[in-house]
């Protein structure tokens, strides 16, 4: 092998090798996925069969990467014309002043239901140390001046469908079981919990029916089959899509559509588009 094919072969070589990490800094990160699936819920009345149901989480606005990217998913994911919209948590990265007018911002474009729009807290609308309660006040008031209806360890109920909102797991606030004393399974009940870790603890009275939950982004980087390296919760079964957790309640955990690091691999970021059916 001469000079010549030899420093050809290296630029060959690292361009293949730096394809990755172009890739998961600049292309997957922007790369939303609207997942579409159908959601059976239990005591689903009839007017509300096939009616849209859109889950939206991690927004994560701040400084991290280019929340423009947020604005135009909110202008995609418009088009599926949702019934219902939830807003899953962590709408902010730490709730700074900087944080908090972008995210006004942001959320002039924000994706409203048609029949209603939710929406809850995770632990990073609580700022440093997930501690700070007029942090999280502050996040909420911006978010339901958007138009988003907050609940925090109660339910709303609205044209048939029960939504059962908890506050975040590592916040001061959390006290699910305030709202699931009142827990009435003859209900179309739907329940909001930002961290999938909650589902281990001993607060369901009984609960039958959908989880949907964010915070863990999937991982934001795996290897298929092998490893998902980061995972912030500690139950690390939770990870992304359907969890049975095989005593009639079921866990959707959504991939976000923000990053707490602008870097994705195999873990592009997820809007999830449900169709209401009857279980």
């Amino acid at each position: 092998m001469n000079r010549k094919t030899f420093l050809k072969k290296i630029l060959q070589l690292s361009i293949l090798g730096s394809f990755p990490l172009l890739y998961s800094w600049q292309i997957e990160p922007f790369w939303i996925e609207f997942v579409q699936r159908k959601l059976p819920i239990k005591n689903l009345p009839e007017h509300l069969r096939g009616k849209i149901l859109m889950q939206i989480s991690d927004l994560h606005v701040g400084n991290r990467f280019d929340w423009n990217f947020l604005i135009k998913s909110f202008q995609e994911a418009k088009q599926f014309n949702p019934d219902f919209v939830v807003y899953t948590g962590d709408f902010v990265n730490s709730g700074t002043a900087s944080e908090c007018s972008d995210l006004k911002t942001v959320m002039k474009h924000a994706v409203l239901g048609r029949l209603g729009t939710f929406g809850i807290l995770g632990n990073h609308d609580y700022g440093e140390n997930w501690k700070d309660l007029e942090c999280a006040e502050n996040i909420s008031r911006i978010v339901e001046n958007s138009g988003i209806t907050m609940i925090k360890n109660n339910q709303e109920e609205i044209h048939g469908l029960n939504f059962i909102g908890f506050e975040d797991l590592w916040s001061p606030n959390f006290n699910p079981s305030e709202v699931m004393k009142d827990y009435d399974p003859s209900k179309a009940n739907i329940v909001l919990c930002h961290n999938p870790d909650a589902c281990d603890k001993a607060i369901w009275n009984g609960y039958q029916g959908w989880i949907l939950s964010g915070h863990t982004h999937g991982g934001q980087c795996r290897i298929p089959g092998v490893i998902t390296p980061v995972l912030p919760v500690k139950n690390k079964k939770y990870v992304s899509g359907e969890i049975d957790l095989q005593d009639g309640r079921m866990l959707y955990i959504n991939r976000a559509v923000g990053h707490s690091f602008q870097v994705r691999f195999m873990v592009r970021p997820e809007i999830t588009v449900f169709t209401l059916t009857q279980a």
